[in-house]
């Protein structure tokens, strides 16, 4: 976060390029905080501090960016999580404004859901997002300690988590991730 800067490695952990400096200028980076990757191998990253989302080819080349800070289509209010489907779609976890909103790969809106509250669709700071291979969007819900599933069009699907230190349970849930198997993985920071 602190070093603006993306880092790229090899499979085994070879050091390969490096991008990005602090600023808001094409390429530079406020805070970026979500990352993600298409099938074209293109690169996402959630430029936090700068309340956008910009694409890059995978050597770090700029391609094009979008976002400003908000509360409109298309605006953020600190973006942190990014997660790209096998359509190119892109969803971001807009954590200040409590939604999640949906995109085409070249910054296009095309719809959000969420807002604050405990509620089934509602958010207290969303963070970690991700999409499984059925399409289904999984999003960390921080302050309300769980996991909620949607649709690809953000219709409420499932949630599971609460405060606490036992199985099942979270402090501050971050990322998220989900295998090929459908399995829902969870990093508990608090």
């Amino acid at each position: 976060i602190f070093n603006h800067r993306i880092q790229k490695f090899s499979a085994s952990g070879a050091f390969l390029a490096k991008w990005g400096s602090f600023g808001s200028g094409d390429g530079q980076f406020s805070n970026p905080h979500g990352i993600t990757v298409d099938s074209s191998g293109n690169v996402y990253v959630a430029d936090s501090g700068n309340n956008r989302i910009q694409k890059f080819t995978s050597s770090g080349a700029f391609i094009t960016k979008w976002g400003s800070q908000g509360t409109g289509d298309g605006q953020f209010y600190y973006p942190k999580g990014i997660a790209v489907d096998t359509s190119g779609n892109v969803y971001v976890a807009d954590a200040n404004n409590n939604r999640i909103q949906k995109f085409t790969s070249s910054g296009a809106f095309i719809t959000k859901w969420g807002s604050f509250g405990s509620g089934d669709g509602q958010f207290q700071y969303p963070q970690g997002i991700v999409v499984d291979s059925s399409g289904n969007i999984y999003v960390t819900d921080i302050f309300n300690h769980r996991i909620q599933k949607f649709s690809a069009s953000g219709a409420f699907l499932a949630k599971w988590g609460s405060f606490g230190s036992g199985d099942g349970q979270f402090i501050i849930t971050g990322g998220v991730a989900v295998d090929g198997s459908g399995n829902v993985y969870v990093a508990d920071s608090g």
